[in-house]
């Protein structure tokens, strides 16, 4: 790759709150030095100028993940999931999107029946429209170990297009 190209971002978006998932990825970027942005923040640290640096990732990053797991009725990150594919999926857009999710709630969840059906009918309905589409650049795994594989492949060819992007006559020339 060109020395003053960056290097991809992987986005690591989708279920927060108390979710502990994004652990093993951070570790495993931070150790292979693959450049990720991680919207989970430690309690308290949160601020509004952090809203601005995490709609300009879910806007620019190359590769966005978004599981969303059985921890929370997901109503956010199901509605992210929307706005992303759809900005993976332009025509000229070199963005990568990767998503999981799980079809079942945790038990505690499924004490609110009116909660937990609505959140089970938007997950099926998200899973199914995205095993529909015919994007090269969209994927759907369906466990972690299967979505970090993924994502360090992905990372990999990102770099690679990322590179030759100096010689595409109708390259946008993102930084």
């Amino acid at each position: 790759m060109h020395p003053n190209i960056t290097l991809p971002t992987i986005g690591l978006f989708g279920t927060c709150g108390k979710s502990a998932w994004r652990a093993p990825f951070v570790e495993k970027y931070t150790a292979e030095g693959i450049p990720f942005f991680n919207p989970q923040l430690p309690p308290g640290t949160w601020k509004p100028e952090c809203a601005v640096d995490e709609a300009r990732h879910l806007a620019e990053d190359e590769i966005l993940l978004f599981p969303i797991t059985s921890e929370t009725y997901a109503v956010g990150s199901l509605a992210e999931t929307g706005f992303s594919i759809l900005n993976a999926i332009k025509l000229d857009d070199r963005r990568f999107f990767i998503g999981l999710i799980h079809d079942t709630l945790d038990e505690e969840l499924m004490q609110d029946a009116d909660r937990a059906k609505e959140s089970l009918r938007a997950r099926a309905l998200v899973k199914e429209h995205l095993r529909k589409l015919r994007f090269p650049n969209i994927y759907l795994v369906e466990t972690f170990d299967e979505m970090l594989a993924v994502s360090q492949e992905v990372w990999e060819c990102a770099c690679t297009l990322k590179g030759l992007q100096a010689h595409n006559p109708h390259n946008l020339r993102r930084k």
